[in-house]
């Protein structure tokens, strides 16, 4: 039986401290479902399928990563849903800093108590992608700086059309 990890996030837009997670777990496991949240209670830059896509010309275009490892899909249901629709047990969450942690140790209880067969795994992006989010990348663009540090080529092109 193969092993599927779960790693969501609105990833908007994709980072490089996203992919340092997700080629980490392609060490531990045999498939990520990367999972794009449209929870429509958050104010996007992007709509959910320009995300999707956004994540599938980064991973697969600029990095040829490999397809049959990696699946990329929306989703605005539980999380924990998500892990029984892919038949997954684990939770994959990235952290940068201390301050992610208090946050991330609350939604791992949380999804834990709603269903106790799911473990959450924390993985860091290496130390020069720690201090990169999706936040300061899109507050970066607006005033035209420099990005290509922080996220793909497609991505950035995504971005100056968008901005």
């Amino acid at each position: 039986m193969s092993k599927i990890a779960i790693y969501p996030g609105t990833f908007d837009p994709i980072t490089f401290g996203h992919i340092d997670v997700i080629k980490k777990s392609l060490k531990l496991f045999d498939k990520i479902v990367v999972g794009v949240s449209d929870e429509s209670n958050k104010n996007y830059l992007f709509s959910s399928e320009e995300r999707i896509e956004i994540v599938n010309k980064a991973l697969f275009k600029d990095l040829k990563l490999n397809r049959r490892k990696i699946k990329v899909v929306s989703f605005g249901s539980l999380t924990t849903d998500l892990c029984k629709k892919y038949k997954s047990s684990i939770i994959l969450r990235g952290l940068r800093a201390v301050s992610d942690f208090e946050y991330e140790f609350q939604l791992a209880g949380m999804n834990r108590k709603l269903n106790q067969n799911i473990e959450t795994i924390f993985l860091m992006s290496d130390v020069e992608n720690q201090i990169i989010s999706s936040r300061f990348v899109k507050e970066i663009v607006k005033l035209k700086g420099d990005i290509k540090k922080f996220t793909t080529k497609s991505t950035i092109k995504s971005l100056k059309e968008k901005i």
